[in-house]
């Protein structure tokens, strides 16, 4: 039995023609902020030399992590005439959909735990993207960025 309000509905909305996903801003937050902390226990264990070493190498790595989340934080965009995706530390590569050889999930299972990965593929190049890049599943990634795909000039 279907229940109905009586009320207006609103038609659905059309599908988005380009979309952009980025690192999830929360996990941005808890890198810069491990970062202080280490930085704050390299303060405190500035008279032991080994500590001191350990805490500013821990620290320069998760800085240099959170400044290339907050200098490059989209990770890829689509559009009907290609892809944007982040090259290299915080660079950007802008690929035509005829470059595109193939977009797909890879799912692995190690030691208990289930990771995914968004590949796509131009042939010369594999650009792999986690959850944690596009702060999605890759899954869902991959059926939006077929759907924008369709939408360009050669589907």
């Amino acid at each position: 039995m279907e229940m109905r309000s009586g009320a207006w509905s609103e038609p659905p909305s059309p599908a988005p023609t380009s979309a952009q996903w980025r690192v999830s801003p929360g996990f941005v937050g808890l890198k810069c902020a491990v970062t202080v902390v280490l930085v704050v226990a390299a303060v405190f264990f500035a008279d032991d030399r080994r500590a001191l070493t350990a805490a500013v190498v821990a620290a320069l790595v998760a800085g240099g992590y959170a400044l290339r989340d907050l200098l490059a934080p989209v990770r890829l965009a689509a559009d009907p005439e290609g892809l944007t995706l982040v090259t290299g530390y915080a660079g950007h590569r802008r690929l035509p959909w005829s470059e595109v050889e193939r977009i797909r999930v890879d799912t692995r299972s190690r030691a208990g735990l289930r990771s995914e990965l968004l590949e796509i593929d131009t042939g010369d190049t594999l650009h792999l993207f986690s959850v944690y890049d596009l702060n999605t599943h890759p899954a869902v990634v991959a059926e939006d960025l077929d759907r924008i795909r369709a939408l360009g000039p050669n589907p």
